[in-house]
C-alpha cells in the first residue's frame, strides 16, 4: 500500500503460475481475469474507505516482476519553472522523450525516484521521527 496526500493505492500480488514460465500474455490475462472477479469488491472497500480516510483509493497488482495500475489518480502540479529546467523539458519533448512539458516532467521525475530510492527512503525515515517527537511535544 502507498498512501500520500490525496490517494491511497493498493497493490496486490498475484500467486506465481503453476508450471513453466508464465508468458507476457498469459501474465497479463491472470491480471484482467482478477480485475474483473474483484471489481465489485474493490469498489466497495473504495468507497468505505474514501469516506474514512478522504483520499481516493486506487488498485493494482504485481505479477512476477510487473506492477500493473488498474486506476490511479493524476494530480495537477503548480510549478515555477526558470528557463534553463524549461530548456530541459523542451529537449525532451523535441527528442520524441516526451509530448510535452507536463509528460518531461512526471518523466524525470520518475527517473530521478527510481536512482535515488534509497536517499528518499532515509528521508521519508527521518520525517517520521520529527513527527513523532512532534507528537512527543510539551503541552502547551
Amino acid at each position: 500500500m502507498v498512501v500520500d496526500r490525496e490517494e491511497i493505492t493498493v497493490i496486490g500480488r498475484l500467486p506465481d503460475s503453476e508450471g513453466a514460465d508464465e508468458t507476457p500474455a498469459h501474465a497479463a490475462g491472470r491480471v484482467s481475469r482478477f480485475r474483473e472477479e474483484t471489481r465489485p469488491e474493490r469498489m466497495a472497500i473504495a468507497d468505505e474507505a474514501q469516506d474514512r480516510y478522504d483520499r481516493k483509493v486506487s488498485w493494482g497488482v504485481e505479477v512476477g516482476d510487473e506492477r500493473v495500475l488498474f486506476t490511479h489518480i493524476a494530480v495537477p502540479v503548480m510549478t515555477r519553472l526558470k528557463q534553463p529546467e524549461r530548456q530541459v523539458l523542451d529537449t525532451l519533448v523535441d527528442a520524441g522523450v516526451a509530448r510535452s512539458r507536463s509528460d518531461a516532467l512526471a518523466w524525470s521525475v520518475k527517473l530521478v525516484g527510481e536512482h535515488t530510492q534509497e536517499w528518499l527512503a532515509k528521508l521519508r525515515e527521518a520525517m517520521a521521527d520529527v513527527d513523532d517527537l512532534r507528537a512527543q511535544g510539551p503541552d502547551l
